[in-house]
């Protein structure tokens, strides 16, 4: 078995890794001359690294990133509205894991070069189209077409098989909230190793530690606005150098007594802006021979810290697939039978907030602020929808720790 994975990036290094493991031929066609470690920080929740801890990368993962110990929801006046433990400190078998995106592609990538060899990465091949056949595909490239047993589309949110499978679908679909995002170095807050999220729907500012030196953290920040209908805004640049004049009024007030937003924002090396956008859930994935992966299949809003993390589900789950089923066909019709549906449920559900619904229910119910958090969202309510978001998102601990290995014989074996 061949599979082509369209797309060089985290979904499309995880693909061809898992795919590698289990015995499958698997080289990567990537649209870029060259791969740099762009982006800013992200989140890797405890099922994504078990999958990454069992293709070999934990210790590696340990050297890039920081584990968070806690979760922290606080108003915009920075009173308390939920705190939980994450990772290991609750109970999972497996970390969470705060990293800057380019750090861990360029791992995925130097792993890649390592063990299935350079010559299996095509870099500079930007996709044309596409063919699918009853047993076979064919992608057709600028530098002439790769036919394969599978196409895997792990290309993206402006993903060329998508477009071609759904031409009347158009661009990402954004919801009038634009995120401004960017790295800092600062004192560590609010006791070290914590996840911060601050504001409400309206206006929000995340931030967390992805590295540390010298008793300094290095903090990635996410500040967000909302905008009224009708308002026009640069969407048609999706990672651009942003203006603090856009945003940085908005909060210039939100000073805590354990944390000064607008002094870390004024202190980032680099600040770039991009519109929140996400594509509503696909009916069907999989066509013939070919089949969406990561954001090509279910883009969605960098809410409850999934975007990565299902990419690299995706990526485990075809792989698993591919090596025990009957067949190609099947194996296809398994993968998209146990990934469609959940992401589906993963858009969704971000579009509502996910678990970030508990600081629009504070500023709703007390938009001056609260003395008792218990009297305003009682403890029963917030344990819900904490638990609720984790067990849909597949992230529940107790599930989680019990679930069997994703990890498929090797082909052959």
């Amino acid at each position: 078995m061949q599979v082509a994975v369209i797309g060089g990036g985290i979904g499309g290094l995880a693909t061809a890794l898992s795919l590698h493991a289990a015995g499958i031929g698997v080289e990567i066609f990537e649209a870029v001359s060259d791969v740099k470690p762009l982006g800013v920080g992200i989140n890797l929740l405890p099922h994504a690294v078990r999958e990454l801890t069992e293709l070999g990368l934990g210790d590696a993962l340990a050297t890039i990133g920081l584990p968070p110990d806690e979760l922290l929801y606080v108003n915009k006046f920075g009173q308390e509205i939920w705190r939980e433990k994450r990772g290991l400190a609750a109970g999972y078998r497996w970390p969470q894991i705060s990293l800057h995106r380019g750090r861990l592609q360029m791992l995925l990538l130097e792993v890649v070069r390592t063990r299935l060899g350079s010559e299996k990465i095509h870099l500079g091949q930007r996709l044309l189209r596409f063919e699918t056949k009853a047993d076979r595909a064919t992608a057709f490239f600028e530098n002439g077409p790769v036919t394969a047993d599978v196409v895997v589309a792990a290309d993206g949110i402006h993903s060329a098989v998508r477009g071609q499978l759904f031409p009347e679908e158009g661009l990402p679909k954004w919801n009038r909230r634009i995120l401004w995002r960017g790295v800092s170095e600062a004192p560590p807050f609010a006791g070290g190793r914590v996840m911060v999220m601050a504001g409400h729907q309206a206006q929000k500012f995340v931030c967390y530690p992805i590295g540390e030196k010298d008793g300094r953290a290095e903090i990635n920040w996410i500040a967000e606005l909302s905008f009224p209908e009708g308002h026009l805004w640069r969407r048609e640049d999706w990672n651009r150098p942003a203006d603090l004049a856009d945003f940085l009024p908005a909060f210039a007030g939100w000073r805590f007594d354990w944390l000064d937003i607008p002094a870390l924002i004024r202190t980032a090396s680099h600040v770039f802006e991009y519109p929140m956008v996400d594509r509503d859930p696909l009916e069907r994935w999989t066509f013939g021979r070919v089949t969406l992966l990561g954001d090509a299949a279910h883009p969605m809003f960098p809410i409850g810290s999934n975007g990565a993390s299902q990419a690299i589900l995706d990526a485990r789950h075809i792989a698993h697939a591919l090596a025990t089923a009957p067949d190609i066909d099947a194996a296809l019709g398994t993968y998209e039978a146990a990934r469609r549906p959940a992401t589906s449920q993963i858009v969704l559900a971000n579009r509502g907030n996910g678990p970030e619904q508990v600081m629009q229910i504070a500023e709703e119910r007390a938009p001056q602020g609260f003395g008792n958090i218990e009297a305003v969202i009682p403890r029963r309510e917030l344990e819900e929808i904490a638990g609720r978001y984790k067990l849909m998102a597949g992230f529940d601990k107790d599930t989680l720790n019990a679930r069997p290995s994703l990890t498929p014989p090797r082909a052959g074996d």
